[in-house]
Protein backbone atom coordinates (compact mmCIF):
# COMPACT_ATOMS: atom_id res chain seq x y z
CA UNK A 1 0.00 0.00 0.00
CA UNK A 2 1.29 3.97 -1.24
CA UNK A 3 1.96 6.31 1.52
CA UNK A 4 -0.45 8.16 2.50
CA UNK A 5 -3.57 6.18 2.11
CA UNK A 6 -6.59 8.11 1.49
CA UNK A 7 -8.84 7.42 4.46
CA UNK A 8 -12.84 6.89 4.36
CA UNK A 9 -14.98 9.18 5.94
CA UNK A 10 -18.75 10.08 7.14
CA UNK A 11 -22.12 12.30 6.03
CA UNK A 12 -23.66 13.88 8.85
CA UNK A 13 -27.28 13.03 9.49
CA UNK A 14 -29.60 14.60 12.16
CA UNK A 15 -31.26 11.30 13.78
CA UNK A 16 -30.02 7.89 14.49
CA UNK A 17 -30.28 5.94 11.33
CA UNK A 18 -31.42 2.34 12.31
CA UNK A 19 -31.86 -0.45 10.12
CA UNK A 20 -30.43 -4.46 9.49
CA UNK A 21 -26.30 -4.42 9.23
CA UNK A 22 -26.01 -1.30 11.20
CA UNK A 23 -22.96 -1.16 13.52
CA UNK A 24 -22.56 1.96 16.06
CA UNK A 25 -19.15 3.24 16.79
CA UNK A 26 -18.26 5.94 19.66
CA UNK A 27 -16.87 8.93 18.12
CA UNK A 28 -14.52 10.66 19.67
CA UNK A 29 -13.27 13.79 20.00
CA UNK A 30 -9.93 14.42 18.22
CA UNK A 31 -7.43 14.00 15.60
CA UNK A 32 -7.82 11.53 12.91
CA UNK A 33 -4.91 9.41 12.50
CA UNK A 34 -3.27 6.79 9.93
CA UNK A 35 -0.77 4.12 11.69
CA UNK A 36 1.71 2.80 9.99
CA UNK A 37 3.76 0.05 11.85
CA UNK A 38 7.37 0.19 9.08
CA UNK A 39 9.71 -2.58 9.64
CA UNK A 40 12.09 -0.29 11.31
CA UNK A 41 9.86 2.48 13.03
CA UNK A 42 6.04 3.98 12.80
CA UNK A 43 4.45 6.53 11.05
CA UNK A 44 1.61 9.22 11.21
CA UNK A 45 -0.52 10.82 8.98
CA UNK A 46 -3.69 12.97 8.84
CA UNK A 47 -6.48 12.99 6.91
CA UNK A 48 -4.83 14.91 4.21
CA UNK A 49 -2.11 12.58 4.35
CA UNK A 50 0.66 14.75 6.10
CA UNK A 51 3.44 13.35 7.97
CA UNK A 52 2.68 14.35 11.38
CA UNK A 53 5.03 11.78 13.27
CA UNK A 54 6.88 14.51 15.21
CA UNK A 55 4.29 15.58 17.02
CA UNK A 56 2.89 12.11 18.01
CA UNK A 57 5.95 10.32 18.82
CA UNK A 58 4.38 8.99 21.94
CA UNK A 59 2.04 7.06 19.79
CA UNK A 60 4.58 5.89 17.93
CA UNK A 61 6.41 4.51 19.86
CA UNK A 62 3.55 3.05 21.42
CA UNK A 63 2.62 1.89 17.56
CA UNK A 64 6.15 -0.04 17.91
CA UNK A 65 4.24 -3.14 19.92
CA UNK A 66 2.24 -3.60 16.66
CA UNK A 67 3.64 -6.04 14.28
CA UNK A 68 5.27 -5.10 10.82
CA UNK A 69 3.43 -4.12 8.07
CA UNK A 70 -0.14 -3.12 9.88
CA UNK A 71 -2.31 0.18 8.69
CA UNK A 72 -4.13 1.32 11.54
CA UNK A 73 -7.36 3.76 10.99
CA UNK A 74 -8.14 5.88 14.52
CA UNK A 75 -8.01 9.23 16.39
CA UNK A 76 -5.41 10.83 18.10
CA UNK A 77 -7.12 11.57 21.55
CA UNK A 78 -5.86 13.24 24.70
CA UNK A 79 -7.11 13.16 28.02
CA UNK A 80 -7.41 16.15 30.53
CA UNK A 81 -8.81 16.04 33.92
CA UNK A 82 -10.19 12.39 33.38
CA UNK A 83 -12.06 13.48 29.65
CA UNK A 84 -11.24 13.55 26.37
CA UNK A 85 -10.43 17.50 25.18
CA UNK A 86 -10.23 18.58 21.69
CA UNK A 87 -8.43 21.17 22.17
CA UNK A 88 -5.85 19.63 23.77
CA UNK A 89 -5.18 17.68 20.44
CA UNK A 90 -5.37 20.48 18.30
CA UNK A 91 -2.60 21.94 20.91
CA UNK A 92 -0.36 18.77 20.47
CA UNK A 93 -1.13 19.01 16.55
CA UNK A 94 -0.01 22.60 15.94
CA UNK A 95 2.91 22.26 18.01
CA UNK A 96 6.59 21.72 17.35
CA UNK A 97 8.01 18.97 18.24
CA UNK A 98 9.82 20.64 20.86
CA UNK A 99 6.24 21.56 22.36
CA UNK A 100 5.02 18.09 21.58
CA UNK A 101 7.10 16.54 23.88
CA UNK A 102 6.27 19.32 26.46
CA UNK A 103 2.83 18.44 26.37
CA UNK A 104 2.96 14.87 25.99
CA UNK A 105 4.78 14.83 29.27
CA UNK A 106 1.68 16.40 30.65
CA UNK A 107 -0.96 14.76 28.76
CA UNK A 108 -0.05 11.77 27.27
CA UNK A 109 -1.90 10.80 23.69
CA UNK A 110 -4.27 7.94 23.47
CA UNK A 111 -4.91 6.38 20.11
CA UNK A 112 -8.59 5.04 19.54
CA UNK A 113 -8.35 2.73 16.70
CA UNK A 114 -11.36 1.21 14.36
CA UNK A 115 -10.14 0.07 11.48
CA UNK A 116 -7.26 -2.10 9.81
CA UNK A 117 -6.67 -1.29 6.55
CA UNK A 118 -3.27 -3.94 5.95
CA UNK A 119 -2.45 -6.90 7.84
CA UNK A 120 0.83 -8.93 7.40
CA UNK A 121 -0.55 -12.03 6.93
CA UNK A 122 -3.89 -10.86 5.19
CA UNK A 123 -2.35 -7.63 3.38
CA UNK A 124 -4.79 -5.36 2.13
CA UNK A 125 -8.25 -5.51 4.12
CA UNK A 126 -9.79 -2.58 2.26
CA UNK A 127 -11.67 -5.44 0.35
CA UNK A 128 -12.99 -6.91 3.34
CA UNK A 129 -16.79 -6.41 4.66
CA UNK A 130 -16.50 -4.32 7.95
CA UNK A 131 -17.31 -7.17 10.17
CA UNK A 132 -14.46 -9.06 9.14
CA UNK A 133 -11.84 -5.99 9.69
CA UNK A 134 -13.39 -5.62 12.75
CA UNK A 135 -12.80 -8.86 14.57
CA UNK A 136 -9.68 -8.68 12.52
CA UNK A 137 -8.64 -5.60 14.41
CA UNK A 138 -10.11 -6.88 17.89
CA UNK A 139 -7.48 -10.10 17.08
CA UNK A 140 -5.00 -8.49 16.33
CA UNK A 141 -4.60 -6.20 19.34
CA UNK A 142 -5.51 -9.24 21.67
CA UNK A 143 -2.52 -11.26 19.95
CA UNK A 144 0.17 -9.36 20.82
CA UNK A 145 -1.09 -7.89 23.82
CA UNK A 146 -1.77 -4.44 22.96
CA UNK A 147 -3.78 -2.51 25.42
CA UNK A 148 -3.51 1.11 26.23
CA UNK A 149 -2.29 3.96 25.20
CA UNK A 150 -3.81 2.19 21.70
CA UNK A 151 -7.89 1.00 22.13
CA UNK A 152 -10.43 -0.29 20.33
CA UNK A 153 -13.64 1.85 20.24
CA UNK A 154 -16.00 0.31 21.56
CA UNK A 155 -18.84 -1.03 18.95
CA UNK A 156 -22.03 -2.71 19.45
CA UNK A 157 -25.24 -3.31 17.11
CA UNK A 158 -27.83 -2.78 19.85
CA UNK A 159 -29.39 0.62 18.89
CA UNK A 160 -30.71 1.38 22.58
CA UNK A 161 -26.91 0.88 23.70
CA UNK A 162 -25.88 2.79 20.46
CA UNK A 163 -27.91 5.83 22.29
CA UNK A 164 -27.33 5.65 25.51
CA UNK A 165 -23.85 6.27 24.80
CA UNK A 166 -25.00 8.95 22.96
CA UNK A 167 -26.79 10.19 25.54
CA UNK A 168 -24.84 9.68 28.50
CA UNK A 169 -21.15 10.07 27.31
CA UNK A 170 -21.11 13.46 25.88
CA UNK A 171 -19.55 14.87 29.13
CA UNK A 172 -16.90 12.65 28.65
CA UNK A 173 -15.78 14.20 25.42
CA UNK A 174 -17.56 11.24 23.21
CA UNK A 175 -18.55 13.44 20.60
CA UNK A 176 -21.32 11.23 19.09
CA UNK A 177 -21.76 7.77 16.94
CA UNK A 178 -20.70 6.45 14.01
CA UNK A 179 -22.66 4.18 11.81
CA UNK A 180 -21.14 1.71 9.48
CA UNK A 181 -23.00 -1.23 7.49
CA UNK A 182 -21.98 -4.81 8.66
CA UNK A 183 -21.21 -5.63 4.84
CA UNK A 184 -19.21 -2.67 3.46
CA UNK A 185 -15.95 -2.32 2.89
CA UNK A 186 -13.58 0.56 3.12
CA UNK A 187 -13.61 3.04 0.68
CA UNK A 188 -11.43 6.15 0.75
CA UNK A 189 -12.13 9.30 0.16
CA UNK A 190 -15.81 8.40 0.28
CA UNK A 191 -18.31 9.58 2.36
CA UNK A 192 -19.81 6.26 3.27
CA UNK A 193 -20.21 6.10 6.82
CA UNK A 194 -22.58 8.36 8.82
CA UNK A 195 -21.81 9.98 11.81
CA UNK A 196 -24.63 11.86 14.94
CA UNK A 197 -22.69 14.65 16.85
CA UNK A 198 -23.88 16.47 19.39
CA UNK A 199 -22.42 19.88 18.28
CA UNK A 200 -24.64 21.54 15.54
CA UNK A 201 -22.30 21.74 12.86
CA UNK A 202 -22.00 20.79 9.21
CA UNK A 203 -19.11 19.86 7.14
CA UNK A 204 -17.76 22.39 4.06
CA UNK A 205 -15.55 22.37 1.48
CA UNK A 206 -12.33 25.11 1.21
CA UNK A 207 -12.99 26.42 -1.78
CA UNK A 208 -10.55 29.32 -1.60
CA UNK A 209 -9.67 32.25 0.60
CA UNK A 210 -8.77 35.87 1.31
CA UNK A 211 -5.91 37.28 1.89
CA UNK A 212 -2.10 35.78 1.28
CA UNK A 213 -1.79 31.87 1.56
CA UNK A 214 0.60 32.44 4.20
CA UNK A 215 -1.90 33.88 6.64
CA UNK A 216 -5.45 33.93 5.14
CA UNK A 217 -7.96 36.28 6.60
CA UNK A 218 -11.29 34.26 5.72
CA UNK A 219 -12.10 31.14 3.56
CA UNK A 220 -14.45 30.32 1.22
CA UNK A 221 -16.64 27.25 1.97
CA UNK A 222 -19.29 25.77 -0.61
CA UNK A 223 -22.19 25.14 1.76
CA UNK A 224 -24.97 22.71 0.68
CA UNK A 225 -26.90 23.56 -2.61
CA UNK A 226 -23.64 24.78 -3.83
CA UNK A 227 -23.38 28.22 -2.31
CA UNK A 228 -20.40 29.31 -1.68
CA UNK A 229 -19.86 31.63 1.66
CA UNK A 230 -17.02 33.62 3.17
CA UNK A 231 -16.22 32.60 6.97
CA UNK A 232 -15.79 35.02 9.46
CA UNK A 233 -12.22 36.12 10.36
CA UNK A 234 -10.29 33.58 11.27
CA UNK A 235 -8.10 33.57 14.44
CA UNK A 236 -4.72 32.85 14.61
CA UNK A 237 -4.52 29.09 15.66
CA UNK A 238 -6.60 28.31 12.90
CA UNK A 239 -5.42 29.86 9.85
CA UNK A 240 -2.21 28.89 11.19
CA UNK A 241 -3.38 25.35 10.45
CA UNK A 242 -4.78 25.86 6.99
CA UNK A 243 -2.19 28.15 5.85
CA UNK A 244 -0.16 24.75 5.86
CA UNK A 245 -2.87 22.99 3.21
CA UNK A 246 -3.16 26.15 1.23
CA UNK A 247 0.48 26.80 0.79
CA UNK A 248 1.11 23.69 -0.83
CA UNK A 249 -2.17 23.57 -3.17
CA UNK A 250 -1.40 24.84 -6.78
CA UNK A 251 -2.42 28.38 -7.60
CA UNK A 252 -5.90 29.34 -7.99
CA UNK A 253 -8.07 31.89 -9.77
CA UNK A 254 -9.55 35.29 -8.71
CA UNK A 255 -13.54 34.04 -8.07
CA UNK A 256 -16.57 35.59 -6.22
CA UNK A 257 -19.12 34.08 -3.48
CA UNK A 258 -22.80 33.78 -3.92
CA UNK A 259 -22.86 37.20 -2.52
CA UNK A 260 -20.68 38.33 -5.07
CA UNK A 261 -17.04 38.87 -2.66
CA UNK A 262 -14.04 38.25 -4.22
CA UNK A 263 -11.53 35.52 -2.90
CA UNK A 264 -8.96 33.31 -4.60
CA UNK A 265 -9.98 29.79 -5.62
CA UNK A 266 -8.06 26.79 -4.65
CA UNK A 267 -8.23 23.43 -5.32
CA UNK A 268 -7.44 21.20 -2.02
CA UNK A 269 -9.64 18.68 -0.40
CA UNK A 270 -9.67 20.78 2.96
CA UNK A 271 -12.46 20.24 4.70
CA UNK A 272 -14.24 22.68 7.79
CA UNK A 273 -16.79 22.05 10.29
CA UNK A 274 -18.68 25.58 10.47
CA UNK A 275 -21.44 26.37 12.48
CA UNK A 276 -24.75 25.00 11.26
CA UNK A 277 -26.78 28.66 12.24
CA UNK A 278 -24.45 30.37 10.72
CA UNK A 279 -24.89 28.94 7.21
CA UNK A 280 -28.48 30.97 6.26
CA UNK A 281 -26.18 34.31 6.57
CA UNK A 282 -23.72 35.45 4.17
CA UNK A 283 -21.13 35.19 6.59
CA UNK A 284 -20.68 31.58 8.23
CA UNK A 285 -18.56 30.67 11.28
CA UNK A 286 -15.65 28.11 10.74
CA UNK A 287 -15.23 25.86 14.00
CA UNK A 288 -12.53 23.72 13.32
CA UNK A 289 -10.53 21.76 10.25
CA UNK A 290 -11.36 18.20 9.72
Amino acid sequence: MDWPVSVALAQAVQTLPIGADLHYEIKVDGHRLAMWRDKETVRLQTRSGRDVTSVWMDLAVAGMQLPAEVILDGEGIVYVDGRIDFGAAQSRANSTPARARRLAGLHPAHYAVFDVLHHPEHGDTRGWPYVRRRELLEHLLEEYGIGPPIQAVPTTTDVDLARTWYDVLQDQGVEGLVIKVGSSTYRGGTRQWRKLRHAETVDAKVVGFTGPAARPRHLAVRLSGGRIRLSQALKAPLAAQVSQLLQGAPPGRRAWTTAGEPYDAVDTDVMVEVLSGTTRHAVVTVTRLR
